[in-house]
């Protein structure tokens, strides 16, 4: 079967070639001649008197001839000529607004502007602080040692106007003694609570403790220190009447000692358990001795 169609296939090759050929030659046989006329120029040529041409004078009437270009035929799918497009002129009248009299006309204020932000004046000037705000050079993560001593960013400062209570500082409640310097630096601590600290200091701190004072935001840390009783004023320092009214009241480190039956009692210590005689423990000559309950190594 295959053969067969291989067989076929050869032969139609010769097959297509002649029709090819044969569709060429009938296309060139229907193309169109075109005849040119031959232009005789002795024909053209006016004779001269007394000469042997036989052309006619010159000045005879003679035949206008066609130009040998009229022969050619004009082609067939030639296309019709464009129409001209005219644009339309538009009336300014008609165009212009109506002219409106004077008293129908009413001038409005413009609307307010949604935001600043639509505003195009010149920008508003900065505001100026108020005299009360406090600035400083700010420390950032303070750390409270102490009820009124700060460390932080290499500086170590005491608020000014302030007694530091050291932290192993105590007080007495009744003949009783109780670490109030503890309790006075962890309610320092608590108001810090890692909050930026604003103080008088120079650029650059140093090992010495600077005393300055100190803010956070527009509360003052020296004034609220000794108000609530956990520091004692320095003298001739803008304190004392704080101070004095915090020990009339009580607060703080001037009050009673912090009620502490609420809170669990703290496990007492175990003591390590005592070595039983018998233990196996090396002797001064490196020989070990088994205790009594146990058998001796097989030597």
């Amino acid at each position: 079967m295959r053969l067969l169609q291989i067989i076929l296939a050869v032969l139609a090759i010769p097959v297509m070639a002649a029709l090819v050929v044969a569709g060429g030659r009938t296309l060139k046989g229907h193309e169109s001649a075109i005849t040119v006329d031959q232009i005789d120029p002795v024909a053209d040529t006016p004779s001269v008197p007394g000469s042997s041409d036989p052309s006619p004078a010159a000045g005879a009437d003679t035949p206008t001839q066609e130009p040998a270009t009229s022969a050619i035929a004009a082609p067939a799918n030639s296309e019709p000529p464009k129409p001209v497009i005219h644009s339309r002129a538009i009336d300014p009248e008609i165009v212009a607004p109506p002219a409106l009299p004077d008293e129908e006309l009413q001038r409005v204020e413009p609307r307010a502007p949604l935001s600043d932000l639509a505003l195009a004046g010149p920008p508003k000037p900065p505001k100026w602080k108020k005299p009360g705000d406090w600035n400083g050079t700010k420390l950032f993560q303070p750390v409270a040692t102490a009820a009124g001593l700060i460390e932080a960013k290499g500086y170590a400062v005491a608020i000014a106007g302030v007694d530091v209570v050291k932290a192993e500082e105590t007080c007495s409640d009744e003949g009783k003694s109780w670490a109030c310097g503890v309790r006075a630096r962890t309610a320092f601590r608590a108001l810090l609570r890692g909050r930026a600290v604003a103080c008088t200091v120079p650029p650059e701190g140093g090992r010495d403790t600077i005393s300055a004072e100190c803010h956070i935001g527009n509360l003052d840390i020296g004034q609220w220190l000794i108000e609530n009783g956990w520091a004692r004023a320095a003298r001739g320092g803008p304190y004392v009447e704080a101070e004095n009214k915090a020990r009339t009241a009580k607060k703080g480190i001037f009050g009673p000692a912090p009620n502490l039956g609420g809170l669990p009692a703290v496990p007492a210590v175990s003591e390590p358990a005592p070595v039983a005689p018998d233990s196996i423990l090396p002797a001064a000559d490196g020989a070990v001795t088994p205790p009594a309950d146990q058998p001796a190594p097989a030597q």
